[in-house]
């Protein structure tokens, strides 16, 4: 279907140039983090905290979500997008809100370091670790012990299925289901090796030409690419992986790569929901789930995390 006409607008208002500016982090960070709503205009939780949790690389600041009294929780790790550069726990506030309370789940947010300051792999070191925390801290959390979910969007979904690789491979924990919303799991931009990297890579928000650049400060120090914790996209056994939801956009150069990474985890016997939502970009939570076509996602994730 057609660019919705609400999205459209905005996409209209973007100024077009075939000169494409220099990314700098910072000045991308004070575009990426302005939240949209105002904080009361924002879902309600029963309570908000901030905490700083003290790993063996870092003090990693969370913001834990609880979404009403109870004596026990399933936990869910959420882990935001930015191109590993950008985001923090109030860039994704909006988001993480109504996922707590559809869902009934407690969750954690976690505000992992940040490229280039702290290249790959300190962003996924960050995340496990801080999920090696809520499993040891079950009391303090009131975790039911049983649910364990992760979810994340864009290079946080990235994060989801390298945490889901290293929490399969490492077995200190185990993880029950994986969200992930459009995800980049294939950092390799030596070529566009998925036709939605051509078809959505102008015009629509995320630049396939900028990618490249946008990644690298991400994978300083000559990273492989191949290697699945970098890009999740490239392991070949996916067995024994946590059950997944996929959601993707029609308008988003990641599409293709999330579509096939959850036709890749099916075909290694995992169970796996796909959902593209038609007419949309990247980056859809929070900035157009007010949009009747697309406020459901919310639900989606949460009858995901209850079956």
């Amino acid at each position: 279907m057609p660019v919705h006409p609400e999205i459209k607008k905005i996409l209209d208002f973007v100024p077009k140039s075939d000169t494409k500016p220099k990314i700098i982090p910072e000045s991308h960070r004070k575009m990426f983090d302005a939240p949209v709503l105002p904080v009361e205009q924002r879902v309600q939780v029963y309570s908000v905290e901030e905490r700083s949790i003290a790993t063996t690389e870092a003090d990693i600041p969370v913001r834990i979500y609880t979404p009403k009294e109870a004596d026990s929780y399933p936990i869910l790790m959420y882990f935001h997008g930015g191109a590993f550069m950008s985001g923090n726990l109030e860039s994704h506030d909006e988001v993480v809100r109504p996922i707590c309370m559809e869902s009934g789940y407690k969750v954690v947010s976690v505000g992992y370091r940040l490229a280039p300051e702290h290249p790959f792999p300190a962003a996924l070191v960050d995340s496990y670790n801080v999920t090696k925390w809520a499993t040891e801290h079950k009391d303090e959390l009131k975790w039911d012990g049983k649910n364990l979910a992760i979810a994340g969007d864009s290079s946080g979904g990235n994060l989801v299925a390298a945490v889901s690789l290293m929490a399969r491979d490492k077995k200190e924990f185990t993880i029950t289901k994986q969200v992930l919303f459009y995800p980049s799991l294939d950092l390799d931009f030596s070529e566009f090796r998925y036709p939605s990297l051509v078809e959505n890579g102008k015009g629509y928000f995320v630049e396939s030409e900028q990618l490249a650049e946008i990644n690298s400060f991400y994978l300083l120090g000559n990273v492989d690419t191949d290697n699945p914790l970098v890009s999740p996209i490239r392991e070949e056994n996916l067995e024994n992986l946590p059950a997944a939801l996929v959601i993707t956009a029609e308008y988003d150069p990641f599409r293709d790569e999330g579509e096939l990474f959850a036709e890749n985890l099916k075909n290694c016997g995992v169970s796996v929901e796909v959902k593209r939502y038609e007419g949309v970009t990247h980056g859809f939570l929070g900035k157009f789930t007010h949009l009747d076509e697309y406020k459901d996602v919310y639900k989606r994730t949460a009858d995901f995390l209850a079956r």
